[in-house]
Parts: C-alpha cells; sequence; structure tokens
C-alpha cells in the first residue's frame, strides 16, 4: 500500500491566498475597465422621434 504524503507549510499556503487573492483582483480590474463594452450590448438602443428626423 502507497500513501502519498503531502506537507503544506505557512509560505505554501501564503502562496496559494495570495494567488487566490490576485486573481479576484485582476477580474475585478477586468471588469471594471470593460464594463461599459459589457452593458452596451443588453442596453436599448433609443429610437429617434419625429423632431429629431426632421
Amino acid at each position: 500500500m502507497m500513501v502519498d504524503l503531502a506537507y503544506l507549510d505557512a509560505g505554501s499556503g501564503s502562496l496559494i491566498v495570495q494567488a487566490v487573492v490576485g486573481g479576484i483582483a485582476g477580474v475585478a480590474v477586468a471588469a471594471k475597465l470593460y464594463w461599459r463594452r459589457l452593458t452596451s450590448r443588453f442596453r436599448k438602443q433609443p429610437t429617434p422621434t419625429s423632431a429629431e428626423q426632421d
């Protein structure tokens, strides 16, 4: 029977937490930068009125 032993010290746990927090921050910044581009696809386009057509 083979037993795999793994050890996570404080440095490894800190690295994992830092990677997760960094990934979340990256997604938040990307969403903020592209927010208008993302929401413009779902917005209703204004319809021209008769006064604007003349």
